[in-house]
């Protein structure tokens, strides 16, 4: 019986669309999830964990205003040729000028504020070339994704998850076979170049093969609201996921914040399938929720039985796993374990809140999923205050699961709410 399903399901597979470009993801952010771990490894040691924390504690910090570069110019890029392609080079011309304009000055403002966020150990340099990278090189490449991900030709949208992270592998393994004694000012500076160097190759592949981007801002002061939501809610998940990192470097000790985000790092990459899911189903949410936010849910249902069965999966997985963290990474992160273990809940947590999320945003709801975000993010910063200096990364463990949990429970009432409204 089985050798006679195996054809059918095999040419069911063949042809959904969603399906193809989910394997194309998951074999884009699995092969970066490989490449990540082999290039956190390398740099987790030879920074050694204060190194790596400084880097880190630098990278959190540029990751919250990351978002803003394009102001949400990707994400429209996304919406927009999704529904008419005829859009492409406008809205691909509008992302990068935004992303150039918007992205040069946060890299200023961050710098400049830098010595009041961060501890004076970390030095303005790294900071720098992080934000640099993050803010207006690595955005490019990101842009570039989302324009072959608005076509759903996701086969590109995965090489570009790719490209960075193996420059970034690359750029590790200098640093660790040329340099006897690395710093993270060298190591930043590498950072930068392999940004730069992604985002050159990404702008060059989308221009030859979908078009030349042409800027045109005569509708960008009515886009500038809705951008804006986009920008504010990928900041806010980046506040939760990031904050409490910045805030260890600050509040605590640069031990204590290697020894989070290394923890953290693992969880990530774990939740790799869950990212390609959500990559690959992006587009389709704004036309099941075209007619409102019924056939968006609707459309996340379907996807929902997969999704939490990785995630539940996942955190057994981790938390048996856990002990492993020592051997690869040296004695030094030994604490880690811990802090995997009280982390492991967060890859079913995700699973759920990322589809009611997308739902509302495919349905015209980006506002009000970006207001429950930012009562998340600033609960998150709240919460951190009072937790980290008393209990150091435990504090921020708890506060990074009670931060998700809450963000699930606020898209869930704000989706019943909608839905209710409609069927009136």
């Amino acid at each position: 019986m089985l050798y006679r399903l195996l054809p059918v399901a095999f040419e069911k597979l063949r042809g959904s669309v969603l399906a193809r470009n989910t394997l194309w993801m998951l074999l884009g952010f699995g092969s970066r999830a490989v490449i990540q771990a082999l290039y956190f490894v390398v740099i987790a040691r030879s920074l050694k964990v204060e190194g790596y924390g400084a880097f880190v504690g630098s990278a959190a910090l540029v990751a919250i205003v990351a978002p803003f570069a394009a102001l949400g110019y990707d994400f429209l890029l996304i919406k927009n040729v999704a529904t008419n392609s005829n859009l492409f080079e406008r809205y691909w011309g509008n992302a990068l000028l935004m992303n150039l304009l918007f992205g040069s000055a946060l890299t200023c403002v961050v710098v400049l504020f830098s010595n009041y966020l961060l501890p004076g150990t970390i030095s303005p340099v790294l900071v720098f070339t992080v934000a640099l990278s993050d803010i207006v090189f690595a955005p490019i490449l990101g842009i570039s994704g989302k324009a072959f991900q608005a076509l759903e030709r996701l086969n590109w949208t995965a090489y570009f998850q790719v490209l960075l992270s193996l420059l970034k592998l690359v750029a590790a393994l200098g640093l660790a076979v040329l340099v006897t004694s690395p710093t993270p000012v060298q190591w930043g500076w590498l950072y930068l170049a392999s940004s730069a160097l992604s985002a050159s190759i990404g702008f060059w592949v989308v221009s030859r093969r979908l078009g030349t981007p042409r800027p045109d801002l005569g509708g960008v002061g009515s886009e500038l609201k809705e951008g804006f939501y986009f920008a504010l809610g990928i900041s806010t998940n980046s506040i939760y996921d990031n904050i409490d990192k910045t805030m260890l470097a600050r509040l605590s000790s640069l031990g204590a914040t290697g020894i989070y985000a290394a923890a953290y790092r693992l969880i990530d990459v774990s939740c790799t399938p869950l990212v390609s899911l959500v990559f690959a189903s992006y587009a389709r949410f704004f036309r099941h929720g075209s007619g409102g936010i019924s056939g968006a849910l609707t459309y996340a249902k379907r996807l929902l039985p997969y999704a939490g069965a990785y995630g539940s999966f996942t955190g057994v997985l981790l938390f048996l796993v856990a002990p492993l963290l020592p051997y690869v990474l040296g004695s030094d992160y030994h604490d880690a374990v811990e802090a995997i273990r009280w982390l492991a809940l967060l890859p079913f947590l995700r699973a759920l809140h990322y589809l009611v999320a997308d739902a509302l945003t495919g349905a015209g709801f980006q506002g009000l999923r970006s207001g429950v975000q930012v009562f998340v993010a600033l609960f998150n910063v709240a919460i951190n205050f009072v937790l980290i200096p008393a209990y150091t990364w435990r504090g921020a463990a708890w506060a990074s699961i009670a931060s998700d949990f809450l963000l699930l429970l606020g898209l869930l009432l704000i989706a019943w709410y909608v839905h209710r409204k409609e069927q009136v």
